[in-house]
């Protein structure tokens, strides 16, 4: 081979080496790129469109414009009297009720040896590992509506009642229980993300703290663990908000019905499988879509100007 012909591949050979330096983050991240735009956002334009027609999901969309969001906010009386009330209170309980009680579990936890510690942390994140049918399904046991239900035989043999509660068919008492089994599975992957950061704070940060005239556990709690697991915190709350809506469909799996009875337990996302999917207005489904986008949006962005970085 040439001297000229060996320059010629040493040097197309650097610059095929250039091109793939240049350029190697963009081809190992593409594969998460190809499937995001794929299940992620080519579905959010897809419903952002959506809502802007009136579709059955077999015939043409038509172009309404804006009046799928005019009825929501005029004319669904439902949605503005039972389902948004409903979502903000079991969002707000179960959001950041979730993050709180996680981390006052994950701080105790802290103080515990290694053995009982990891005992119990695995049997408070078992509940968030189990599907929300299975949930249901026991739940339903206990809250079953006649004499075999534990906690009818157990009230019923006591006194304290003469006739079975119908505890899941009850407009009373179903938010109640949705927020319970909500809360008793929320301890998932955010609270275990806290728990490992209070264990991995720097010892040398208590003794500077102690030094300071901080005299007790819940001035360290404070002063020094919080501040030192934001980035922990914003995620155990950004974990937290997702939890609360993904759980959301609890009281159509307790329930047994879409909607609730007296729409006690229905939230946004059970109006949208409603009519997505009962009534198969398609294009109202997707603006009560857009709207429930909106609202986790901005509890994420809460969440970041909380705990984010300044």
């Amino acid at each position: 081979m040439s001297t000229q012909a060996l320059k010629k591949k040493t040097t197309k050979n650097a610059k095929s080496g250039n091109f793939f330096t240049r350029y190697s983050h963009w081809i190992l991240i593409s594969p998460f790129l190809v499937l995001f735009l794929t299940f992620i956002i080519l579905p959010i334009i897809a419903a952002i469109g959506l809502s802007f027609t009136d579709f059955n999901g077999v015939q043409t969309p038509d172009f309404v414009f804006l009046d799928n969001y005019i009825r929501i906010l005029s004319k669904d009386s439902v949605f503005m009297q039972k389902i948004l009330p409903n979502t903000i209170v079991y969002a707000v309980l179960v959001g950041p009720g979730g993050f709180i009680l996680a981390f006052i579990m994950a701080w105790f936890l802290s103080q515990l040896r290694a053995v009982p510690r990891t005992i119990l942390a695995v049997i408070l994140y078992l509940p968030s590992m189990t599907a929300g049918v299975t949930v249901s399904t026991v739940w339903s046991v206990l809250f079953s509506g006649d004499r075999t239900g534990y906690l009818n035989s157990i009230l019923l043999r006591f006194g304290l009642i003469q006739t079975p509660i119908t505890w899941l068919q009850n407009e009373d008492t179903l938010m109640p229980i949705m927020i319970l089994v909500a809360l008793w599975s929320s301890m998932g992957i955010g609270f275990l993300s806290i728990l490992s950061g209070i264990l991995n704070v720097n010892p040398e940060l208590y003794e500077a703290a102690k030094l300071d005239g901080i005299k007790n556990r819940v001035q360290e709690c404070i002063y020094v663990t919080i501040p030192s697991i934001r980035p922990q915190l914003l995620f155990g709350a950004v974990m937290a908000v997702v939890n609360a809506f993904n759980s959301a469909g609890l009281g159509v799996q307790l329930s047994g019905s879409n909607p609730t009875p007296g729409y006690a337990g229905s939230v946004i996302v059970n109006h949208v499988d409603d009519f997505g999917f009962i009534r198969y207005e398609m294009g109202y489904a997707a603006a009560l879509s857009v709207i429930l986008l909106l609202i986790i949006t901005l509890a994420s962005k809460l969440a970041y100007k909380l705990f984010g970085d300044d």
